[in-house]
């Protein structure tokens, strides 16, 4: 029974004390246990979505789904995001909470999900591999559609624009586990990229080329040594770009098959 401060009757000084003193400790005890029938009940849902949801990341079909069989999923959502037990990144896109993740989420998966179609690129692909060696911060990508940037509270998601000609050659899938995925660049698309993009760099020769690629983006030269000409002429084809083609070239005439100095 838990008694309220309103119902205690004042029959005596001595009796009223006792009393008050009952009913502030029940109604401090009903108070205390009542997050931790909470936490129990948060806890079993969450049990629930781990068995149903295997990933790190997921977007709101995959949320709603596993929560079909309440009576209001959406107030379920609103619920355990005020808990932090679910995570938005962006409208629709989610990971699980610092409590019940199971190992770390994929920035590169996420990256995937945020703004589709897309695949990563450019300076984070590029340091991926290991030809570039600054540390990128935000995860920078590739789309068809108009540049787009997102800040989220995992971090920032830049996308840039391209031809839909030029998207679709030179995309690797990788792997991880449990059957999570996510698309990126090849090396050799990677650079041809951020060439594309760097707007702002006149570059119309082969030694201007290699100035721009070992001093403006301090490229590992071995990196660039193994790097396929052919493909790259092929991506140049698709952009029509002539910078492309002098990278070609120059990649070519450093694996020793191409003796053209354009």
């Amino acid at each position: 029974m838990i008694f309220h401060a309103d119902h205690c009757l004042p029959l005596n000084r001595q009796y009223k004390r006792g009393m008050s003193n009952i009913c502030r400790h029940t109604t401090m005890d009903y108070v205390i246990s009542l997050p931790q029938s909470m936490m129990s009940r948060e806890t079993e849902v969450m049990e629930e979505l781990r068995a149903k949801i295997a990933g790190e990341e997921f977007d709101y079909h995959a949320l709603l789904d596993s929560l079909r069989e309440y009576d209001r999923p959406r107030d379920k959502i609103t619920s355990l995001l005020k808990q932090g037990a679910v995570v938005r990144v962006k409208k629709g896109i989610y990971v699980f909470g610092e409590r019940y993740k199971r190992r770390p989420f994929s920035t590169e998966v996420l990256a995937n999900m945020i703004c589709g179609p897309s695949y990563i690129s450019l300076d984070y692909a590029l340091h991926y591999y290991g030809l570039i060696p600054e540390r990128v911060e935000a995860v920078t990508s590739i789309t068809v559609s108009r540049g787009r940037r997102f800040s989220t509270s995992v971090g920032l998601f830049i996308y840039h624009g391209v031809p839909m000609r030029a998207y679709p050659i030179g995309i690797d899938q990788v792997e991880l586990e449990r059957g999570r995925s996510f698309l990126i660049a090849t090396p050799e698309k990677a650079l041809a990229d951020k060439i594309q993009a760097d707007r702002g760099t006149a570059i119309r020769t082969q030694a201007e080329m290699r100035t721009y690629l070992l001093d403006s983006l301090r490229m590992d030269p071995e990196g660039l040594g193994r790097l396929n000409g052919e493909t790259i002429s092929v991506i140049a084809d698709r952009y029509r770009s002539r910078k492309l083609r002098l990278l070609s070239g120059l990649v070519r005439r450093l694996a020793g098959k191409d003796n053209s100095h354009e």
